[in-house]
């Protein structure tokens, strides 16, 4: 009996593993901009730049968190599948 995937199998855990490092690249960069924004700022008019400059690193964080979900949603989809037809293919042949 042959254990290593092959076929349909193959090509769907190798769809995984890209979407899968795309999603860990998406969750750690929102990390590392999250680490750079601050809870509060007390600011005064002439440090408006830094104000644009926390407005700028929320809008980019709430950007990232449809395509996060969106990965992360197609990463589990594409695990389940691979591995349902890994098990059909199995008690396919076994039968």
């Amino acid at each position: 009996m042959e254990s290593t995937p092959h076929g349909p199998v193959l090509y769907l855990l190798i769809a995984w593993g890209i979407v899968t490092a795309v999603f860990i690249i998406l969750f750690i960069w929102r990390g590392v901009l999250s680490s750079h924004e601050d809870d509060q700022i007390f600011l005064d008019a002439a440090e408006e730049h830094m104000a644009r400059h926390q407005r700028e690193l929320v809008a980019k964080i709430t950007s990232l968190s449809r395509p996060l979900l969106i990965t992360g949603i197609l990463s589990g989809v594409l695990l389940l599948l691979a591995g349902g037809l890994w098990i059909y293919e199995g008690l396919k042949q076994n039968f």
